[in-house]
């Protein structure tokens, strides 16, 4: 439930979007005594309110049922949580802790102050104590361990990632059941079907404009405003407010290409638990993973192949969704005047699509090496290939005009540090000359996290959460 709407709401700190960032950001202020106001632009909807990974899931938790896209050459077509816990309550829950070297690379670059590994494990852990994440306890689902087996066969280092997941209860730790609850009996007011239009500063608070879905304008005033929307929609909302420095101009993805194996025996049974393997062996230049392979995940990835995709009600079965990504893809995000989305463009580098097209031919081999009959690459004029040898006959270099990209991380669109010509805010989210406005979500990270990304913004959210308010917002 949230609090009934008021054309006026007061608060001595309103959090935007209630996501990884914005939950723990809004938990940590309401705990701190702080009159907290969360709100969120998607519907209050319970965690398990229908099937993941569904049709029903895709329409009314993800933003434009998970249908955006970054325009370039290749496009790359994303996907962003709408509803409150944001992310959290739509991706698979894979954690990762912040590599060490990608934060040094972050204090190096942008100058980021107080963000070493030592640094920073209070605050994961803090994380971890309410979000809590587990091993697959057991041998995982088959659809995860054929690609285990693979590349242990292949002489490679695979891993099971931990989740955020309950195994128990068989629920998983998304932001709706863990941070919110906390929030909520903490005193923090949460009301869900908001859209912020835009924000401004008036007599020493900050206004937001917010439409309600119901149709009436709202005004929420705040002495401190957290903006936490997201790396798309934070950086839309703050330029559709007149803020411009570094904002926008520095959007990264984790764009993926994928193949469907076909498996001489059942791998993909109804009720298995998501596989969690992953071969990050070769990371930053690409890592490999497996993909949610229920029928509708593969129709959708088979949609250039369609000698594959019309085997799917027969084999669904014996069929399994993997994945490999890397760090191709600088966008910016520019918001357009009437529109209610903003446009986000995305060039690559040659040698970043290079990098992930050798990718894509080392998921294949793990695949043979796993024991698959055939292995379908992703890609509009790619065949069905029945052995790793085949390899030999694809394309040396992968065409921009067949690389099919998709991408379920998107970040660092408003990176944080001290070097003012690379970053939006300060080291803690402070945004540039506006005093009492900050960024709490994963448009703070100062580049691609190589990791799934959730640990990362939890733990930075909390981080600059708790500075804030040790100094009491100043």
């Amino acid at each position: 439930m949230t609090e009934p709407v008021k054309d006026r709401i007061r608060a001595d700190v309103a959090v935007i979007g209630s996501g990884p960032g914005g939950s723990v950001t809004a938990t940590l202020c309401a705990e701190a005594g702080y009159s907290t106001l969360l709100i969120e632009e998607g519907p209050d909807l319970p965690l398990d309110a229908m099937a993941h990974f569904s049709g029903e899931e895709i329409l009314h938790k993800y933003r434009n049922a998970g249908v955006t896209m970054a325009f370039g050459h290749p496009s790359v077509t994303y996907v962003e949580g709408r509803c409150v816990g944001g992310g959290s309550e739509v991706n698979r829950g894979l954690y990762h802790r912040t590599p060490p070297h990608v934060l040094e690379q972050w204090v190096a670059s942008h100058r980021v102050d107080a963000l070493t590994p030592d640094e920073l494990a209070p605050h994961f852990e803090a994380c971890e104590a309410t979000a809590r994440i587990a091993a697959f306890p057991g041998t995982p689902p088959p659809l995860s361990q054929r690609l285990g087996d693979g590349a242990v066969r292949l002489g490679w280092d695979a891993v099971a990632a931990h989740r955020l997941y309950d195994y128990e209860a068989g629920r998983k730790q998304s932001m709706s059941a863990t941070f919110v609850p906390r929030f909520r009996r903490a005193g923090g007011r949460l009301i869900a079907d908001m859209r912020a239009q835009r924000i401004r500063r008036i007599n020493g608070r900050w206004e937001v404009a917010v439409l309600h879905r119901s149709g009436p304008m709202v005004t929420i005033v705040a002495d401190t405003l957290f903006v936490a929307c997201g790396a798309v929609q934070t950086p839309a909302l703050l330029r559709r407010s007149g803020f411009r420095h570094n904002i926008g101009n520095s959007l990264r993805f984790h764009p993926m290409l994928k193949a469907v194996a076909l498996f001489d025996a059942p791998v993909n049974r109804p009720g298995d638990p998501d596989p969690v393997h992953q071969i990050k062996m070769f990371e930053p230049r690409f890592g490999i993973g497996c993909s949610i392979s229920s029928p509708a995940m593969l129709a959708l990835a088979l949609a250039a192949n369609p000698a594959m995709r019309a085997r799917i009600g027969a084999d669904a079965d014996r069929m399994g969704l993997y994945y490999v990504q890397n760090g191709t893809g600088h966008g910016r995000v520019r918001a357009l005047p009437g529109s209610r989305d903003p446009l986000v463009s995305v060039r690559h580098h040659d040698i970043e699509l290079d990098q992930l097209y050798d990718g894509l031919k080392h998921l294949v081999r793990a695949l043979f090496a796993a024991g698959a009959q055939a292995v379908q690459p992703c890609l509009p004029g790619f065949g069905l290939l029945y052995s790793a040898a085949e390899l030999a006959s694809l394309p040396a270099r992968l065409s921009r005009k067949a690389a099919m990209l998709t991408s379920v991380h998107v970040f660092a669109s408003c990176p944080m540090g001290e070097d003012r010509r690379l970053g939006a805010t300060d080291s803690w989210g402070r945004i540039h000359d506006a005093h009492g406005l900050r960024i709490a979500d994963a448009s703070l990270m100062c580049g691609p996290t190589i990791a799934n990304p959730q640990g990362s913004v939890m733990a930075i959210a909390h981080r600059n959460a708790l500075h804030a308010i040790e100094r009491r917002f100043a």
